[in-house]
């Protein structure tokens, strides 16, 4: 990355963003379908639905800043996703896999609030009030989701799960 201007520092953000996106909706999948909890399965599932519609207002962001819609990679969530995959790879039981998915969303979900609340600033500055108007619709929608989620792993019942103690 070229790190020139404030544009160049928000394009980057911004793919990195759309990267993450398009990565957490097969994420989503998986966790929904590791989930046994009939209202884990939900969330993630609704989740997954509303991250379809977050590429495309990423899509939107591009196209009304004139530029393509391209992803950058972001180690991070790459690195969430093969904590994930390592520990499935373990083969858990149900309950403590349900109680890791649960807290891998809320891991995610903050990770893409704290990336939404970052290029917003920029994209104000930037004179693409739009374009933040986009950012800001999935950052309410990402908060909703980590709100969910957090719901779920306050009610979420340990004694299903033996103690090693």
């Amino acid at each position: 990355m070229s790190a020139d201007s404030l544009e160049d520092l928000f394009v980057d953000g911004l793919q990195k963003l759309y990267y993450t996106e398009k990565q957490l909706l097969d994420a989503l999948e998986e966790l929904e379908s590791g989930s046994s909890d009939e209202s884990v399965k939900e969330a993630f599932s609704e989740h997954r639905q509303e991250t379809q519609t977050h590429v495309e207002r990423l899509e939107e962001a591009f196209e009304r800043m004139d530029k393509s819609a391209e992803t950058k990679q972001d180690r991070v969530v790459d690195a969430m996703i093969e904590e994930h995959e390592e520990f499935t790879g373990q083969n858990p039981d149900e309950k403590v896999l349900e109680r890791f998915n649960i807290a891998a969303g809320q891991k995610s979900e903050h990770y893409e609030i704290a990336a939404y609340g970052n290029l917003m600033p920029l994209a104000d500055q930037l004179g693409l009030e739009a374009v933040a108007d986009l950012l800001e619709e999935n950052l309410r929608e990402e908060q909703e989701a980590l709100d969910e989620l957090s719901q779920i792993g306050e009610e979420f019942d340990y004694g299903e799960i033996e103690s090693s103690a």
